[in-house]
């Protein structure tokens, strides 16, 4: 099923890269720049509402995005151009997704079920963070997706 997908052509192959860079990219406009912030908006949602929400949908987010960053790989691996893991605009967004996975995000859920918990909490700049990292990872993939149209 997925030989299909791993053909040969580069300029087919630049374009099956540049569409998965692109649909993360949409993932992290929608999720991370949109939902994030919007859903406690809505009439009704509770702080509690909300953060639990937005546990599910980040860690959903992330498991997407480690299935992205593989994808991008795996095609990258029967390319005859450049391996995408040496573009310093792939690494930098794995990087931060690595982060996010190993250490952001389960300290982030942490403090979520403590507030969930009626826990008094002192403020945290893991959110901070965690954007800055969007940012980051939002402006890189923009360069890698660009790049691999050109």
């Amino acid at each position: 099923m997925i030989l299909p997908l791993l053909s040969y052509d580069k300029s087919v192959k630049s374009v099956k890269m540049s569409s998965l860079v692109f649909i993360w990219i949409g993932f992290l406009l929608a999720i991370s720049f949109m939902e994030s912030w919007l859903k406690f908006r809505a009439p009704g949602v509770t702080m509690e509402v909300g953060l639990s929400v937005g546990n599910l949908v980040f860690n959903a987010l992330n498991k997407v995005e480690l299935t992205l960053i593989f994808l991008l790989i795996l095609f990258s691996l029967f390319s005859a151009s450049k391996p995408i893991y040496k573009e310093v605009s792939f690494l930098i967004p794995m990087l931060i997704v690595l982060i996010q996975t190993v250490v952001l995000l389960p300290q982030m859920d942490q403090r979520v079920l403590l507030l969930l918990n009626k826990e008094m909490l002192p403020p945290s700049n893991l959110h901070f963070y965690y954007v800055g990292g969007e940012v980051l990872k939002l402006t890189s993939l923009s360069v890698l997706g660009i790049r691999l149209i050109k």
